[in-house]
């Protein structure tokens, strides 16, 4: 039952004061501009916080749903019958990307239509349904249908969760609570590959992996109905007096008005507008969503995806197991997670994108240099090891979790879902094809070369943003859109 609100805490200004008296909002809004000419000062982060730590369990699933099968994939293929067939396997692992990409196309629509509480709720219901039949299945077609089914709730709920975020927290901590993002991906990593540890000594314990992960969704589910919905998303479909009552429950009273006085002015100028996914591509929206759709592909041609998929080998070679090798990777990117969390609303996340961009190439550079001298049981292989942990922890410092909090900031609200769930698909895209052609590529250019091209890649990433990526540290999302604006 959602908490009642006290009407003394701050007269409730009527939805007409804002959308028929422009000069009253103007008003409010230059006061918002010039904080020191009002007492009220930032909101407390303490309402909006629960809120934000149960959209991020959406992100939690997503992490462990993409290492749910690592460990477990040989027993899966011994009990279903495809022992050894190299492409079943990759499919099993590989087809809930194709239902993530699916669910990340249709997510801008999905959310702003039924908003977003509902969309989490809804993300949540083939991740259930999929995780049990994958749990339950005696055959390969049942475990890829299951796996797909999970993959569409994959390519939803992290979409939603990167818009919900955005929208529901205080510009003062944005920064910190878009890290949770992450930071919860790679605890669902890490639970993946505890959970599924037993696998080799219990017979049948991979069910219990998949068993496992329909709890976090029902959770979801659950605690959603009980969750502010966006006001922004509320404030869009017109119903005013709804998204004022959810800025007190997420900001406080105090900063109702202010709250509702910046969607007021951003929104005016674009009243009437019926953004389509067309319209993304031209006018004064296409260099908002270029920028978006280049960090997510340069991210993923950093070849961040080729560290993991290699990091066990290379730990071997080392003479270090597999599963301290995952527990080492596991830990450089929840370190960094953290760290990216601690400094996201201090030093900023242009500075840190560019920054991490700048650590990974450093970092493929000195695998390329591994690559080159390395002989087998030599010295060198340590340089490896250091490089691909470097890569590891770069990563998480800022090319992983800024791209998907910066996007949903530099969108403005008209755009900001449909936006969202183009440039994400980019990454699903852009992955599914690095993925694909990695093995390909490093059979015939050898590691040496094609760690080179991504160190480039790195480079070209921290100077597209050196160049086009703006700073919304501590910004509201309304003075994001004016700045980005007026720059076209």
């Amino acid at each position: 039952m959602r908490p009642g609100l006290s009407s003394s805490v701050y007269k409730r200004m009527n939805s007409k004061d804002f959308v028929g008296d422009p000069d009253r909002a103007d008003d409010v809004s230059d006061r918002l501009l010039n904080p020191m000419d009002h007492d009220t000062g930032n909101p407390s982060w303490k309402p909006s916080l629960p809120h934000v730590c149960i959209a991020t369990v959406s992100s939690f699933m997503f992490g462990y749903h993409l290492g749910v099968v690592n460990e477990p994939l040989e027993s899966i293929s011994q009990d279903l019958g495809f022992t050894g067939n190299t492409l079943a396997e990759g499919l099993v692992v590989s087809m809930c990307l194709g239902g993530a990409l699916i669910g990340c196309l249709f997510s801008g629509l999905i959310s702003d239509g039924i908003g977003r509480r509902r969309s989490f709720q809804l993300s949540a219901l083939p991740m259930i349904i999929g995780a049990s039949l994958s749990a339950s299945t005696t055959s390969l077609g049942g475990m890829l249908f299951g796996r797909f089914l999970v993959g569409t709730g994959m390519g939803l709920g992290p979409a939603v969760a990167s818009l919900y975020v955005t929208e529901v927290s205080p510009s003062s901590v944005r920064g910190t609570y878009g890290s949770l993002i992450q930071i919860a991906t790679c605890l669902g990593l890490i639970a993946a590959l505890f959970i599924g540890a037993p696998v080799k000594e219990i017979v049948g314990w991979w069910r219990v992996c998949f068993w496992v992960s329909t709890v976090p969704a029902a959770f979801l589910a659950l605690c959603m109905e009980f969750c502010a919905e966006s006001p922004h998303w509320l404030y869009k479909r017109g119903r005013v007096a709804e998204a004022e009552v959810e800025f007190e429950r997420l900001l406080g009273g105090p900063h109702v008005k202010l709250a509702m006085a910046e969607l007021s002015r951003s929104e005016r100028g674009d009243e009437g507008e019926s953004i389509k996914y067309s319209d993304l591509f031209y006018g004064r929206h296409f260099r908002v969503v270029f920028i978006g759709t280049m960090l997510f592909a340069l991210q993923q041609l950093s070849g961040i995806n080729a560290v993991f998929y290699f990091s066990s080998a290379v730990f071997r070679r080392a003479g270090v197991p597999s599963d301290i090798a995952n527990l080492c990777v596991g830990f450089a990117y929840l370190s960094g997670s953290v760290v990216a969390m601690l400094l996201m609303d201090i030093l900023g996340r242009k500075f840190l994108l560019a920054g991490s961009f700048l650590g990974m190439a450093a970092a493929m550079g000195l695998q390329a240099l591994a690559a080159t001298l390395s002989d087998p049981g030599s010295w060198h292989v340590y340089l490896s090891v250091g490089g691909m942990l470097l890569s590891v922890l770069a990563f998480s410092l800022g090319a992983g979790p800024v791209p998907s909090l910066l996007l949903p900031e530099i969108f403005p609200n008209k755009i900001r879902a449909k936006a969202v769930a183009l440039c994400m698909s980019v990454h699903w895209v852009v992955n599914f094809f690095v993925g694909l052609f990695f093995l390909r590529f490093l059979e015939l250019l050898g590691a040496k070369i094609l760690y080179s091209i991504f160190a480039s890649f790195c480079l070209m990433g921290a100077i597209f943003v050196r160049k086009n990526v703006v700073e919304t540290k501590g910004k509201t999302l309304q003075e994001i859109e004016v700045a980005l604006l007026s720059a076209v």
